[in-house]
């Protein structure tokens, strides 16, 4: 039986290419330190966790959103008594989330040298625009790349505008990434292929539940980018190897 054709890959970013939560984890606990004479942990990440997904839809996703519900969260935990310094603190947190140096996940850099020419690369990403364009440029990745596509959410009505606007076919389409919620339901239901491949640690927000999952077969999944392109050519053919 013939092999379906890719055209193209799509990769996601944030801990897919490159470590991300790991920054949100460590600004999280400075503010937990910051707060804890008022709180206990739990309660402060409870509450926090709840401010951030309330204010998805007006700041979107990323260092930035993440920064004003962090102050957000602050006022409120401590009854407006949080002091300019401190939050003068927090601002300063987030300048540095946005400065941190860049760490390449394993085997994503020969994985994209090895699939470069043999088909269509692109980055699809959510968050915001000058940020994610940041990290790419210091990852060094951006010549590996024929596209990239900053999104403010990824749901299958966004993968369906970036297919129509680059006129793909969903068919011929693998989106590649560590989150179930975004970069591969959602793919599933916009027509396109998808591969998991999961991160260490994940965003409460962007985990599934079991019965989510029930509605889809079985989600292929590989335990790093280092076993990427051994799945990928085992179900595909690339496009620019057809003669």
């Amino acid at each position: 039986m013939q092999k379906p054709i890719l055209t193209t890959i799509a990769f996601d970013a944030d801990d897919t290419l490159w470590r991300n939560e790991d920054v949100f984890l460590s600004t999280q606990q400075y503010f937990v330190e910051m707060l804890e004479t008022y709180h206990s942990r739990e309660y402060i990440l409870e509450r926090l966790n709840e401010v951030q997904i309330d204010n998805l839809s007006n700041f979107g996703y990323g260092v930035k959103g993440f920064t004003l519900s962090l102050i957000e969260s602050a006022i409120m935990l401590t009854e407006g008594r949080i002091t300019g310094y401190e939050i003068h603190e927090i601002i300063q947190l987030a300048k540095q989330m946005l400065a941190a140096p860049i760490q390449l996940l394993p085997g994503i850099e020969p994985l994209l040298q090895s699939l470069q020419g043999k088909c269509r690369l692109m980055v699809i990403t959510k968050g915001d625009l000058l940020d994610q364009e940041g990290k790419l440029a210091r990852s060094g990745l951006n010549e590996y790349f024929d596209w990239y596509e900053v999104v403010s959410n990824k749901k299958a009505e966004n993968y369906h505008k970036v297919f129509e606007s680059l006129q793909l076919n969903p068919s011929e389409v693998l989106m590649i990434g560590n989150s179930m919620r975004s970069d591969v339901l959602p793919v599933l239901d916009a027509g396109a292929h998808a591969l998991h491949v999961p991160y260490h640690t994940t965003w409460s927000h962007e985990q599934v539940t079991d019965a989510e999952l029930a509605n889809y077969p079985m989600i292929p999944t590989v335990a790093s980018a280092e076993t990427v392109e051994q799945w990928i050519r085992a179900n595909f053919q690339l496009s620019g190897e057809i003669k």
